[in-house]
């Protein structure tokens, strides 16, 4: 055993003859990464004890004076001043005893009628409940510099692809809403998890209850919750909303890494189909020539990482019996990592986002190759009462036709097209330029001219009217 021990005792500790070893102490102390729930343990704190003196359990003076010395805890706590105790294991402990200290016996009756297990889920809760409302506006900052790109180029053509081989002609616009969508996706699936985090679990003490008249409704109303939990087993020992949570985060992670994607090839000289902004890029310790893309790279990167977060939790909590066991604590370190690394991830790609800008001369050059109205072509032959497959076959062989001459469909001549098909007249030059593809697909969903200004208008809508 360490020597010194007797000065580690636990003030709760009355069971135990020997004090905690010095290496097990540092072994389960969490305060040092746990502290940042402070806020919401303190609010916790300040609710249960109005309640118990409403509800006769402890003085009124009693729950003045522990509300009095929470909020001059709190204020320490944000000043700097607050001297965190790792022998004390976490914030709660630190917490009430930083109260004991401070106002004497009656800080030792706000622990009345809870556990620490309804305490760390009320707090992880009201968390993550603050998390999902601040993630709901930065992805509406990425949102609105999509549609910043969309609305200034509404008319611009670039090519679009399918297995990263070129295939039609789409509208920029068109693809920056794509993402507009993903996102808008993503905001949605947090609100319904919203819902599963905002009850309250407090008042479900270990894992029984309490013998204590207490008023848990008052308790959640006062914190802001829409109800409170119905099972005092499953309250303390269940992080399904965490689960949640970090699925939903993962999906933000898995489209802003496909945006990066996308980024960093239009960004590479193969493609140079955007600029990035300087200040969102970075040089080469070697090369003076290099701009490089790191942003992006760090993000697309990132997303391993909330994965891992998520895989992590679920492992965690897969075997566990009921009710409450000390591997929960291990979820607080996923979940605010991923916080971290998802919400700085959406602050600096939507700067990169509105801060970017397409070449335009050579997206209209690189829609003028890669035989991008093929489709256009055949779909012209069915209207023109060809059956569609025999109508692909025939495009397909012109453009290999066109291949081994090194050209595209657009160097045809009449007489060349016209030798594809009698039915071929000289409207079909019309559906050959990338503009006339792009204004044909005016289905809805389409990025049509037409469409296109429509979806622009709707996501503007959105973005107003959206509700968290």
């Amino acid at each position: 055993m360490s020597k010194g021990l007797l000065r580690n005792k636990k003030p709760w500790g009355g069971r135990f003859k020997e004090a905690t070893d010095e290496l097990v102490e540092r072994f389960t102390a969490s305060e040092h990464f746990d502290r940042r729930l402070f806020r919401h343990d303190i609010a916790g704190s300040k609710a249960h004890a109005e309640m118990l003196a409403r509800q006769g359990i402890i003085s009124s003076q009693d729950a003045h004076n522990i509300i009095e010395g929470l909020s001059e805890i709190e204020a320490d706590i944000e000043a700097g001043r607050f001297q965190w105790r790792p022998e004390l294991e976490d914030v709660h402990m630190n917490i009430e005893k930083a109260l004991v200290d401070r106002i004497g016996e009656a800080g030792k009756r706000l622990h009345t009628a809870r556990s620490r297990n309804d305490q760390v889920a009320t707090d992880t809760r009201l968390y993550v409940r603050e998390q999902i409302d601040r993630m709901d506006r930065l992805l509406s900052l990425v949102q609105e510099a999509l549609l910043l790109q969309a609305s200034e180029r509404p008319a611009l053509v670039m090519p679009g692809y399918t297995h990263l081989q070129r295939a039609q002609p789409v509208l920029w616009a068109h693809h920056m809403l794509a993402y507009f969508e993903m996102f808008k996706r993503d905001r949605q699936r947090l609100k319904d998890c919203r819902k599963r985090v905002n009850i309250c679990p407090l008042g479900s003490a270990a894992l029984a209850g309490t013998g204590f008249p207490i008023d848990r409704q008052y308790v959640a109303r006062r914190l802001g919750f829409e109800g409170i939990s119905s099972n005092s087993m499953d309250a303390v020992s269940d992080r399904d909303y965490l689960v949640e949570f970090l699925a939903a985060l993962s999906l933000v992670m898995v489209h802003l890494s496909r945006l990066s994607e996308e980024l960093i090839l239009w960004s590479s000289s193969e493609f140079s189909f955007v600029d990035l902004p300087d200040a969102y890029c970075t040089g080469s310790s070697i090369m003076p020539q290099k701009k490089n893309p790191d942003v992006p790279e760090l993000v697309r990167g990132k997303a391993g990482r909330v994965f891992g977060h998520l895989i992590a939790v679920l492992v965690q909590i897969k075997g566990l019996p009921l009710a409450y066991n000390r591997d929960l604590q291990e979820d607080k370190e996923a979940l605010f990592d991923a916080v971290g690394t998802v919400s700085l991830s959406l602050e600096v790609m939507a700067g990169i986002i509105a801060h970017m800008r397409p070449r335009e001369e050579r997206l209209a050059e690189a829609v003028k190759s890669g035989f991008l109205t093929a489709t256009d072509l055949a779909d012209y032959l069915v209207k023109k009462g060809v059956p569609f497959r025999q109508a692909h076959a025939i495009v397909g062989q012109a453009v290999a036709a066109c291949a081994r001459q090194g050209k595209e469909l657009t160097d045809m001549t009449f007489d060349e097209l016209r030798a594809l098909h009698p039915n071929i007249e000289e409207d079909v030059f019309d559906v050959l330029s990338a503009e006339g593809s792009v204004g044909a697909r005016n289905c809805p969903g389409g990025t049509g001219f037409a469409r296109v200004k429509e979806a622009i208008e709707s996501a503007s809508l959105w973005l107003r009217t959206w509700k968290k």
